[in-house]
Order: structure tokens, then C-alpha cells, then sequence
């Protein structure tokens, strides 16, 4: 896969998707402690639940933003159906269940 370089990302929407990404990333430590303090399983699949919903959210702000700068300047610049093939593919991996 091809790591591409963006510039088009505004410093608020930048920071609140770190900030988004960090409170992820305590509620993952969170489940760890839970697993390692023998919590009851319902409440752990309920914590693994919120933070599934919260990478949604992620997944869905960046495909927003994705769509709206980098597709929609693709398609000014011509190669629209190379951009469009591409966000349908992430499109179909991210619907994957």
C-alpha cells in the first residue's frame, strides 16, 4: 500500500481527531486493565463496543474529508476514476464485518 502525503487537513480538524484517537486509545487501556483485573465479560464487550463506534466516527470524518478535498481534486484534475476506484475500495474494506 502507498503512503501518500496530505497538506489539505486543517490544524482544528487535525487536532480533534488526535484528540479523538487518544481518548480511543485510553478506553483500549482501559479494556487491558479490565482483562487483566478479571472483569465480568459483559462489560468488557460493552467498552469494546464504544470504542468501535468511536473508530467509526474517526473512519467516517476522515472519509468526509477525503472525499471532499482529495477525490473532488482528482476529478478537477482528470483522474477522477483512479481516486473514485480507490475510495471504493476503502469504502468495501471499512463495510467488512
Amino acid at each position: 500500500m502507498e503512503l501518500k502525503q496530505v497538506d489539505h487537513r486543517h490544524s482544528r480538524e487535525k487536532e480533534q481527531l488526535i484528540n479523538r484517537l487518544k481518548r480511543i486509545e485510553g478506553q483500549v487501556r482501559g479494556i487491558q486493565n479490565m482483562v487483566e483485573n478479571d472483569r465480568y465479560c459483559v462489560d468488557i464487550l460493552i467498552q469494546i463496543s464504544a470504542i468501535n463506534a468511536a473508530m467509526k466516527k474517526v473512519s467516517l470524518q476522515l472519509m468526509e474529508n477525503h472525499t471532499k478535498h482529495c477525490v473532488t481534486d482528482a476529478i478537477k484534475n482528470g483522474s477522477g476514476d483512479e481516486s473514485i476506484a480507490e475510495l471504493m475500495d476503502v469504502i468495501e474494506r471499512l463495510t467488512k464485518t
